[in-house]
């Protein structure tokens, strides 16, 4: 860290390229990222009892959105060594030369600043409080110290996704109830098969780069296991909200079919063994499809959930 930080200062007048534009500042908020954060925001605040206006609301679901792009801006800045390493990274606007890295940094801390005190005004302090902890999370936690460290980066990172559910149920109650606290940890034991499936086929990028992910560390197979065991445990937790009569039919039924579907991508990750000899970018590799229904099955998972309440 330490190493960044210096290098910060050092060039603490350093503005971003004149080639940037505003796609290129966009790209540092993650957008695919963020739009499932968005979503997932969204649904909390969806089935949370009570009313909020609907500028409010509006105002709200923008702060999340905000809030996680800027965490992902701060994320680019400190990955920005690594991300030009890796193949699939080097396009990112830091390491590609559009965007300076102080500018990115500062960017990024600018946002985070602006989207929790603009939901701290426009709804409660406890939805600002969860904001403000999910970036530092993210940004902290998991990118600079967890990320670099360990191989369980991504178990004990997964929180940092989780949070957003929790955020928009605060939003209009002013707490956080039972309801998004399961569903808090749906995503953060949802998020390790997810994302090792993509490390499983971008492996060499992260052994490349240096990162302890868990397929450079452990191996392939270890990682297949590790893939299907969590979507098991995964398959009861989801299924939790009906069991406990916070969600009906609706949202159960639909758990039970997103399950069996996602431990049958998982069981073909499991069985998978192309990439002990060399990981295959092929279109239909099992860790490749995994990690595709993966972001599907979150999102129905969460619909329903929102469905279900509604009707």
């Amino acid at each position: 860290m330490s190493d960044h930080v210096s290098e910060f200062l050092s060039n603490s007048r350093a503005v971003p390229h004149l080639g940037a534009e505003p796609a290129d500042w966009i790209a540092l908020l993650k957008p695919r990222v963020v739009s499932l954060v968005v979503f997932t925001g969204a649904i909390g605040l969806l089935i949370a009892p009570g009313h909020i206006n609907p500028l409010m609301a509006a105002i709200a679901i923008f702060c999340i959105a905000l809030g996680a792009g800027a965490a992902g801006a701060i994320n680019m800045w400190y990955d920005r060594d690594i991300d030009a390493i890796m193949r699939r990274t080097t396009s990112r606007p830091i390491p590609a030369g559009k965007i300076s890295a102080a500018g990115a940094l500062g960017f990024g801390v600018v946002l985070s600043v602006v989207s929790v005190l603009l939901l701290a005004m426009a709804t409660n302090l406890c939805a600002a409080a969860v904001l403000a902890f999910s970036i530092f999370y993210y940004a902290v936690i998991y990118t600079i110290w967890l990320k670099r460290r360990t191989p369980q980066n991504i178990v004990i990172g997964g929180g940092a996704g989780a949070f957003p559910a929790v955020i928009g149920w605060a939003a209009v109650t002013g707490h956080i109830g039972l309801l998004p606290m399961v569903l808090f940890f749906i995503v953060f034991f949802w998020t390790p098969p997810h994302f090792w499936s993509l490390a499983l086929y971008a492996s060499t990028d992260y052994e490349k780069a240096g990162v302890p992910m868990l397929p450079v560390v452990k191996g392939a197979r270890h990682t297949r296991w590790n893939v299907f065991i969590y979507t098991l445990i995964l398959f009861p937790l989801a299924l939790s909200p009906w069991f406990m009569g916070l969600a009906g039919a609706i949202y159960g039924l639909t758990a039970l079919v997103l399950g069996g579907a996602f431990i049958y991508y998982a069981w073909g990750v499991l069985r998978d063994d192309q990439d002990e000899k060399g990981v295959s970018l092929s279109k239909d590799a099992p860790a490749r499809a995994a990690f595709k229904f993966s972001i599907l099955y979150l999102f129905l998972l969460f619909a329903a959930c929102a469905v279900d309440r509604l009707v």
